[in-house]
């Protein structure tokens, strides 16, 4: 069966995006950005939100030809462009990547199912989308990487008035200052 799993960014003070939306803080420098690349790669399905997807679907037709990026952002967009995606909103009309339906309601049996017939894990992008998974007890796994930076406010990685106990896995500290943070979600 299939983890689901939710990967994000988040200031120290746990934040996912500052009060203005920007997500620009973030640290992704090499060292992150191959870690990114490298977690990517076991994932089968990417669930997100209308923001998150349409901040993400740049991956979609970014040059895949060498020389115009690095080499580990190309791998990122082959990565990106092979896995099924499935978007939840209510207002987008169409999407504009391969291998990508909208559903128009977060759904948490059909979630489960596609868990049990998935092959590969899947991610879950978008911490409104991530906090309706987390109510349902349908989060396997969170990996957070704080990074070093207090914001102040704008939009919490994780949901309000939601109780979970956690399992630390693994953790790592980049040069950078980020700390990735792999916790298990114990049931």
């Amino acid at each position: 069966m299939a983890k689901l799993i939710y990967p994000i960014n988040v200031s120290l003070d746990g934040y996912m995006e500052d009060d203005r939306g920007n997500i620009e803080w973030t640290i992704s420098d090499d060292e992150v950005f191959a870690f990114w690349t490298d977690f990517q790669r076991p994932i089968g399905t990417y669930l997100y939100g209308r923001r998150m997807y349409e901040s993400m679907v740049y991956w979609e037709t970014a040059s895949a030809k060498k020389g115009d990026q690095p080499e580990v952002m190309r791998e990122f967009a082959q990565i990106w462009r092979a896995a099924e995606k499935i978007v939840y909103s209510r207002t987008l009309q169409a999407v504009s990547s391969a291998r990508t339906r909208i559903e128009r309601e977060f759904d948490p049996d059909a979630i489960r199912r596609l868990k049990e017939s998935s092959e590969a894990d899947i991610t879950i992008g978008g911490p409104e989308l991530a906090g309706q998974a987390m109510s349902a007890g349908l989060i396997d796994e969170c990996h957070l990487l704080v990074n070093p930076i207090v914001l102040g406010g704008g939009k919490r990685a994780l949901p309000d008035n939601l109780r979970m106990r956690l399992e630390l896995l693994g953790e790592h500290r980049f040069r950078s200052g980020v700390v990735h943070l792999h916790y298990r979600v114990i049931v």
